[in-house]
């Protein structure tokens, strides 16, 4: 497995783990005509608009030409963030490939990116719900901070989101 940054042809691969690991992760937690209402095509154009206006750091891990996973960073997007701030936008692997360090192998690789790009610290959003995410996430030196849980309504579901944060230092 290797880790590289993200580029245009990656978007429907990207899209493709974006929706599966949606309706798999948070079958629990949302509606199933809302995880089912998520599309290939819809994300595919999103990612393909995102990668060509090269927002954020979009970086995939490839087995092969199989990409099992992708994690997007950039600078932390709260009105409380210092400068130094990054935050995790969005981290997911193929549930085929769940467990199996993949997710672990992307974050370390955007802690390089991110501490080469002078961040000190690093946050992130998580439903309270995901206790796969929660574990992970944990693990990897990650604690819940001081901000308070904000509350989502998406898919006609109420839903709770609490900030995790590290430091990035070595």
């Amino acid at each position: 497995m290797r880790i590289r940054h993200a580029e245009p042809e990656d978007a429907k691969a990207v899209a493709e783990i974006h929706v599966e690991a949606w309706q798999v992760a948070y079958v629990d937690i949302f509606p199933e005509e809302f995880l089912k209402s998520l599309t290939v095509a819809s994300r595919q154009a999103f990612w393909a608009q995102f990668l060509k206006e090269k927002q954020g750091h979009l970086q995939v891990a490839i087995d092969g030409d199989r990409l099992l996973g992708w994690i997007n960073t950039g600078p932390c997007r709260d009105p409380d963030a210092a400068k130094g701030d990054a935050e995790i936008w969005a981290l997911y692997a193929s549930p085929a490939v769940w467990s199996r360090g993949v997710g672990r192998q992307l974050w370390w690789a955007a802690q390089t990116t991110l501490r080469e790009q002078a961040f000190r610290r690093c946050c992130l959003w998580v439903l309270a719900q995901n206790t796969r995410a929660m574990r992970f996430y944990q693990a990897a030196g990650f604690e819940r901070d001081a901000v308070p849980a904000r509350t989502l309504e998406l898919g006609g579901v109420k839903v709770e989101e609490i900030r995790l944060s590290c430091n990035l230092q070595v």
